[in-house]
């Protein structure tokens, strides 16, 4: 089963099979917000036609499926001389499972339920095994967030000083751009779960990064308020 190779610079490229269409439906769009290309499927019926077509950098196996199993479906892979990295999502966490994913041929093994930061983890680090690696760059309105080194700059290379915070803030508005994002789920991603702030912070550092952006009714992006829910971020011209 040898796939073509993906095309040169293109991004990494992830197979999701899970038949849980809430979970499958969650890491599609998470991993396609990290700038990814995903695609999914249900079962390994539906996955094995598409890794036939081509060479994914990383498959993300659950391994309860309908019919053949992830363990089954792993092992079958390999035996066909598919080289892609695989990591296996599993409600299990006995020693023998996790033993018998990797017998099969997985590089990881995630149980069930995962934190998402802990996931995207995972799965960056067998990407850049794989030889891809998750963009790190992302430029908007002139200027051009680096994930990779955590700095803002702007079109002549001069550097935009932010907090922590503010750079975590910006990021999550990019990669969500477009979207009505209520202020609890940009408090939940940003300060995190287990840390309390009054909901009316995210106002504050919402006005600093305006500021420290140059923001003007003239600019080619724009920090919507969403009233009674949050903040949505577009980019165009005024």
């Amino acid at each position: 089963m040898n796939a073509p190779s993906s095309p040169p610079n293109a991004r990494p490229s992830i197979l999701v099979v899970e038949d849980d269409a809430n979970l499958r439906i969650g890491l599609r769009d998470n991993l396609q917000d990290e700038g990814y290309e995903v695609t999914v499927a249900s079962h390994t019926q539906e996955a094995e036609p598409l890794v036939r077509a081509r060479a994914y950098d990383l498959l993300i196996l659950d391994v309860m499926l309908p019919g053949e199993d992830g363990y089954s479906f792993c092992r079958r892979l390999r035996a066909s001389g598919v080289q892609s990295m695989v990591l296996m999502l599993t409600a299990r966490s006995l020693e023998d499972d996790i033993v018998r994913g990797f017998d099969a041929g997985a590089q990881d093994y995630l149980t069930k339920p995962y934190r998402l930061r802990e996931l995207l983890a995972r799965v960056g680090a067998l990407v850049r095994r794989a030889g891809g690696a998750p963009p790190s760059v992302m430029p908007f309105a002139g200027f051009s967030l680096d994930l990779g080194k955590r700095t803002l700059s702007r079109a002549d290379g001069s550097v935009i000083d932010l907090t922590r915070t503010e750079f975590d803030l910006l990021a999550f508005l990019l990669k969500h751009r477009d979207r009505a994002l209520p202020r609890g789920e940009i408090l939940d991603a940003v300060w995190g779960r287990d840390v309390i702030v009054d909901p009316r912070t995210v106002d504050n550092f919402v006005s600093n990064l305006k500021k420290k952006l140059g923001w003007t009714s003239a600019s080619s992006f724009t920090i919507h308020t969403i009233r009674g829910v949050g903040y949505r971020l577009e980019l165009g011209g005024p």
